[in-house]
């Protein structure tokens, strides 16, 4: 698969290798006053991954309307390799996580050939029972796996277990259960049997998970139910993920929370359960935005960091969680997008690093407010941008990845080469 040449990389990174190495030197020697070994966050950060979300590498959209933007992937062969730049220029994103049936195609094995080739991995498989498909015998817009007709539910049901059988094909080891239904009028909706009904569909999903497989939930508080949602927050999702059993846990999606929701208890929450399956990447202002990781709230993003490395730090067992992207706009370039959430969900993470833990403890167990809040402060106010620099150029990838991507005509290249998409209708992705 052809991605961007080695000499565009380069010829991008040159200028910037003086720079960074008196950046790193100085940050080094920062650190080191306040006991923390660089190169020691640098190898711990090097491990990091997030994966791609396949539907990211297009233009999302509004309930109003989509806004196409050019060379638009045309299939999951097209977001493969777009897929694969995100890769090659930021080296943290080394799987994707695919939708279906958006990403079918006749030949899996091509699929997890031309992955490879691209230098990626499939992540937890996701299925889609929340919009009709052409030749579908029955619709899903009175709901799916809680639909009042078996029939309706024996479909969404068998749509997951093929999901299951592709994954498992693709080397994937986990699949993503959302799900739109719910009322949007008072008394639409028995509350109490469309949860049981929810229970009895995954209950069937999770007896045909393969044996090293996890299922993930992912509740949301509203939309396209707006009135109810059947797995509306992480209290019903726990629900749901202790009566399936060990391998169902609770996915986190930081837009899918009311306004004002403290997401890192919840988090904590769940790690305590251990049913913290994993997140879902992204950011808001008003709703599920799915904007940017990191754009609107990056201390909030930091905040959930610093719970999971404690977690971490404090060997809490069975603690796994999976990381995702996963966001979808009209305004921007969706390579250069990811490219900037990656870098945002990374400095995160190496800013929670940076935590001096046992100090936190002292200042928690003195019930010294000031002093914990300010050493969670200290760490995410330190910028960490030299060891993001450093990571990607060690590992083969660009300093500056969004200059570098741009620098290599890759958008304008594509643009030759796919047809434009078309306009129009609602596009949420």
């Amino acid at each position: 698969m052809q991605l961007i040449k080695p000499a565009v990389l380069a010829a991008c990174n040159e200028p910037l290798l003086a720079d960074l190495q008196a950046d790193y030197a100085h940050l080094g020697a920062q650190l080191q006053r306040r006991g923390i070994d660089i190169e020691a966050v640098r190898r711990q950060a090097a491990a990091f991954g997030v994966a791609i979300p396949s539907w990211g590498v297009g233009t999302g959209g509004t309930r109003f309307a989509r806004f196409p933007g050019p060379g638009e992937p045309r299939h999951v062969f097209d977001k493969i390799a777009d897929c694969g730049i995100v890769q090659q220029l930021g080296r943290a994103t080394p799987t994707v996580s695919l939708h279906l049936p958006w990403d079918r195609c006749s030949d899996w094995n091509e699929l997890r050939e031309a992955a490879a080739a691209a230098g990626l991995r499939f992540d937890a498989m996701n299925s889609n029972t929340f919009s009709d498909q052409p030749g579908q015998p029955h619709s899903y817009k009175f709901g799916s796996l809680t639909h009042t007709d078996a029939a309706v539910r024996a479909q969404a049901v068998e749509h997951n277990l093929e999901v299951i059988e592709i994954g498992r094909r693709l080397g994937s080891r986990a699949l993503t259960v959302w799900i739109g239904d719910g009322a949007n009028f008072p008394g639409q909706q028995h509350f109490r049997r469309a949860f049981d009904r929810y229970l009895e569909s995954t209950q069937r999903i999770y007896a045909a998970l393969p044996a090293d497989w996890r299922m993930f939930l992912e509740h949301k508080l509203c939309e396209p139910a707006f009135y109810a949602t059947v797995n509306q927050d992480w209290g019903s999702s726990l629900l749901a993920a202790h009566a399936l059993g060990p391998r169902a846990q609770c996915l986190v999606d930081l837009g899918h929370h009311a306004p004002n929701v403290n997401i890192e208890l919840i988090v904590a929450r769940l790690v305590a359960a251990g049913k913290l399956a994993g997140f879902h990447f992204n950011d808001s202002k008003y709703g599920d935005d799915d904007l940017d990781a990191g754009s609107i709230a990056p201390y909030r993003l930091f905040l959930v960091f610093n719970e999971l490395v404690a977690a971490a730090h404090e060997g809490v067992p069975g603690f796994d969680p999976a990381y995702m992207l996963d966001q979808s706009h009209n305004v921007t370039d969706p390579i250069e997008s990811l490219l900037a959430s990656v870098e945002a969900v990374q400095r995160a993470y190496v800013q929670a690093l940076l935590v001096d833990r046992a100090a936190l403890d002292a200042a928690q167990d003195a019930n010294d407010a000031l002093a914990a809040t300010q050493l969670l402060q200290r760490a995410f106010r330190t910028d960490v941008t030299a060891i993001l620099q450093r990571l990607r150029l060690d590992a083969g990838g660009a300093i500056d990845p969004v200059a570098t991507y741009r620098a290599s005509g890759w958008r304008r290249k594509v643009a030759a080469e796919r047809p434009a998409a078309a306009g129009g209708g609602g596009g949420i992705v």
